[in-house]
């Protein structure tokens, strides 16, 4: 929306000037086309406590967002307008707005897929799946501005934030649409309430029964129907991908090229503050007198001694398959280069692809954790030899949410689901102090045998798997 478009407003509240008339759709809203938002409870902008009943067209304005319209209105409502570039920004308390959030309390997403008004929001079709953050409530609406900035970062695609038991902050490219995306959530959450309210899912395309453990009633029966899961959680290594094309291409290139990455990307924001965590684990190993650890120079006493002690500690770590995210960052920034160069494809197991495509038509989300880095995991599944499989997986999970042999790793992904029963959950690993740690956390593991893994335990007492196929 340009300044041309606005009632600009001194600030006694006086008008210095009013828009110039535009044919539609770019002329500004009149108080009509507002009216069915405030019978919606939905509001552009008004004075705090002000009656929405009470609205009249002379009493409605576009305001320049340059004027000083309050520090809580600046810092909240203001978000999606510096950060998306919005033309404008709808905050509703809409009933179903609310609802929808207290149907999984735990839940920090929304979903829904296969429903003809997801044709409505930008960038979504028929078939596609809205995703739609949740933020916790606060007793004040400023209060909120660190979690609605850091979902509004984390969901580039989203055009919309729900806040839990509050409402929903909905922008558009200019006030049509977002008057038009407004409704077509308001109709989603509407329906997802609806569809819970039957037992039926919303999540998935077909919208069938909610999968849950369902017990039987009669008295002392030992019966139960088990659902099919819904969440797929699968390591990479030795899992989804060959053990050798992690130990044989991918840890060399990172070795080969680390030197020419360091190089090349020196004075870079992302490599300074590469060099920063590796500084801070080397000091960290240091004092611990790990194997191969050596000073790295402050960057007073040049580039080259800065860059030469990086190579020598990265090749220390490499060698060693230290799971650390210093590392891992790094060398997820050096695997960049190499598959946009396509001088790197990803392999994975033949039976993957098909599996993966199968889970995620039958509703089922499927995500990755991997001790490698968010970004190697993505531009590993990105650049396969089956294509990009990005499509089918719902999320990714590294050394940043905690250990893969740590139980309370698993616990963290289970919150981070919104998923009330971990045994719903699957974990798929090749490493058998994973599995245990996965199983202590309440979820079912599996381990995945295929070629070149580590033998396991005797009477190790998991279900194991030779190709994906038979999960």
């Amino acid at each position: 929306m340009q300044p041309e478009d606005m009632y600009i407003l001194s600030a006694n509240g006086s008008i210095i000037s009013t828009p110039s008339p535009k044919p539609y759709p770019n002329k500004p809203p009149k108080c009509t086309d507002c009216a069915p938002l405030f019978m919606k409870v939905w509001i552009f902008l008004r004075a705090h406590g002000y009656e929405r009943n009470m609205l009249r067209a002379r009493r409605s304005f576009l305001v320049n967002r340059r004027l000083s319209l309050g520090k809580r209105l600046r810092k909240l409502g203001y978000k999606a307008y510096e950060m998306r570039n919005a033309g404008a920004v709808i905050h509703s308390h809409g009933m179903e707005s609310c609802l929808v959030t207290m149907l999984n309390p735990q839940a920090k997403e929304f979903r829904i897929t296969h429903m003809e008004m997801i044709k409505g929001i930008q960038g979504h079709g028929y078939y596609d799946e809205l995703v739609v953050p949740i933020i916790e409530n606060t007793a004040y609406e400023n209060e909120l501005t660190d979690s609605l900035t850091k979902a509004i970062e984390a969901y580039p695609k989203a055009t919309a934030v729900l806040v839990r038991n509050h409402g929903v902050y909905i922008w558009g490219d200019s006030w049509i649409h977002a008057k038009t995306q407004a409704e077509c959530y308001h109709y989603l959450f509407d329906a997802a309430i609806k569809l819970h309210q039957l037992g039926l899912d919303a999540a998935t395309p077909d919208h069938g029964p909610i999968r849950r453990t369902i017990h039987s009633q009669i008295k002392d029966s030992q019966y139960e129907r088990e659902w099919p899961r819904r969440w797929i959680v699968l390591d990479i290594e030795g899992t989804t991908t060959p053990i050798t094309f992690v130990t044989d291409v991918l840890f060399p290139y990172a070795r080969e090229n680390v030197g020419k990455h360091l190089n090349l990307t020196y004075h870079t924001a992302e490599t300074q503050e590469d060099i920063k965590l590796l500084r801070a684990q080397v000091e960290e190993d240091l004092r611990e007198g790990v194997t191969g650890a050596v000073p790295i120079p402050h960057a007073d006493e040049g580039k080259e001694k800065v860059i030469a002690a990086m190579v020598s500690n990265v090749e220390a770590m490499i060698r060693a398959d230290r799971k650390i995210t210093a590392l891992k960052e790094l060398q997820g920034h050096i695997w960049r280069t190499g598959f946009e160069c396509d001088e790197l494809k990803a392999i994975v197991f033949e039976d993957v692809a098909d599996a993966l495509e199968k889970w995620h038509s039958s509703g089922i989300k499927v995500y990755i954790y991997s001790s490698g880095s968010r970004l190697a995991q993505k531009l590993l599944f990105g650049n396969t030899d089956y294509g990009d499989l990005r499509k089918y997986i719902s999320g990714f999970f590294d050394t940043t949410i905690g250990n893969k042999k740590e139980s309370r790793s698993y616990k963290e992904i289970k919150e981070t689901l919104g998923v009330d029963d971990p045994a719903e959950i699957m974990f798929v690993t090749d490493v058998y102090q994973e599995a245990v740690a996965a199983k202590a956390a309440g979820l079912e593991a599996i381990i995945s045998i295929r070629p070149g893994n580590a033998p396991l335990p005797e009477n190790h007492g998991f279900k194991t798997v030779t190709s994906f196929s038979q999960i």
